[in-house]
């Protein structure tokens, strides 16, 4: 695939990562329970999806000497809650350069590094949220880290440009404009995640289907988006356990590898408004670098899973990593193309953010590996190559894993 080149590149750029591939294995996954409001606290989330990853693999805690979380995020798990809930007292190697959103990508790289090093052996990377029981106090949901930000609060709060579904609905119409992205499109997003979710056990939305003549008659929440083309907000979350080549083989379930990994982003930094490239995002940078170190293509990939806030960022990012050329990703996404048994490009076969759960991304990754072990409810035939991409407006990241041979 073609990098940004050009004068146009010179709005963002990518991380330089030394090629890990295959020097680190995902070797079990888990979920939470994935709920509106639960009442349930981060942490329990997360020790939940834990236990449940730690099964998958048939480690015991007592295994892990590796933790990773997010370090930016209030209310992930602690090495102190690890202990005390496992009844544990080892030392943990603990790193907040993992956790959800691009750092599902990401947290493998530095995982591996810890693998290499000696640091440890047994790495879990987890991230939780309770945002549905917070959101009544507006504590901990993603509008919080908005309207705190100094900039934003003096400089876009007072004219209105906030929170996200205003900021992506301004960025989707001016795709509109460039391209000729219609509602059709959007929808055909929207509908293929809601039919992978009304097949999926864990799903928010499971059992409630959604046509895509139902979406067009859906009122607007900010126009041109309606509220199927935005996000869930969920209580869930979700873990993976990570261990080198050698100890991979011998576990519960065939290890799935780590490829390839990239890490790209916008020189604006938090502050979208002044993205210079307005109608894309920094996987013009990172989605290359990952498929160079995996030495793949992006018509190899088989699943593609991405951070989907809206419609117009799957939308978008769908055209940066290559899958079409940009502006095409309208024409790219109608029909069935996005469905899990489509005959094109599978893509969120769980469900995603706007309809599994909004815990973040790593169930995304979870899904991957679930694919390429041949476990998943929509499981798409033959699946040997998946793709995670991350994305938080101004940082987006890639990561490839294949099955096992």
């Amino acid at each position: 695939m073609a990098e940004m080149t050009g004068p146009d590149a010179d709005w963002g750029s990518a991380r330089e990562l030394d090629d890990v591939s295959h020097r680190v294995a995902i070797v079990g996954v888990g979920e939470a329970d994935h709920t509106r409001a639960s009442g349930r606290s981060a942490d329990a989330i997360a020790l939940q999806a834990v236990e449940r990853a730690l099964q998958d693999c048939g480690l015991e805690p007592a295994d892990v000497d590796g933790l990773m979380t997010s370090g930016g995020l209030d209310d992930q798990l602690t090495a102190e809650q690890f202990h005390a809930h496992f009844g544990t007292r080892h030392d943990l190697w603990i790193s907040g350069e993992g956790g959800g959103m691009a750092w599902a990508a990401t947290a493998p790289y530095r995982a591996a590094q810890a693998l290499a090093g000696g640091d440890a052996n047994v790495v879990i990377n987890t991230f939780a949220v309770a945002w549905a029981s917070q959101r009544d106090a507006m504590r901990g949901g993603p509008g919080e880290f908005h309207a705190r930000e100094p900039f934003k609060a003096q400089l876009e709060l007072p004219f209105g440009w906030f929170p996200q579904p205003v900021y992506f609905a301004t960025i989707a119409r001016r795709h509109m404009h460039e391209y000729g992205t219609s509602p059709h499109h959007l929808g055909a997003i929207a509908v293929a995640c809601r039919r992978h979710a009304n097949s999926h056990p864990g799903a928010v939305m499971r059992n409630k289907p959604l046509t895509l003549d139902e979406y067009l008659a859906r009122p607007m929440l900010v126009d041109p988006l309606r509220v199927e083309d935005c996000c869930l907000i969920s209580d869930g979350g979700a873990a993976y356990v990570m261990t080198c080549p050698e100890r991979a083989r011998d576990l519960r379930k065939p290890p799935v590898w780590v490829s390839g990994i990239g890490e790209g982003r916008s020189e604006a930094g938090t502050y979208w408004s002044q993205q210079r490239n307005f109608t894309s995002t920094p996987q013009v940078f990172s989605a290359p670098a990952a498929f160079r170190m995996a030495g793949i293509e992006p018509e190899d990939v088989d699943v593609l899973t991405l951070y989907d806030p809206f419609t117009i960022v799957a939308l978008m990012q769908i055209e940066d990593m290559g899958f079409c050329p940009k502006g095409e990703g309208g024409s790219f996404v109608v029909g069935d193309h996005l469905h899990f048994d489509g005959g094109g490009l599978p893509f969120n076969t769980h469900g995603g953010l706007l309809s599994h759960a909004y815990v973040l991304g790593i169930s995304h990754v979870v899904e991957v590996v679930r694919q390429l072990r041949g476990e998943a409810a929509c499981q798409v035939a033959g699946a040997r190559v998946g793709v995670y991409g991350g994305y938080t407006g101004h940082l987006a990241s890639t990561l490839v894993l294949e099955g096992d041979a």
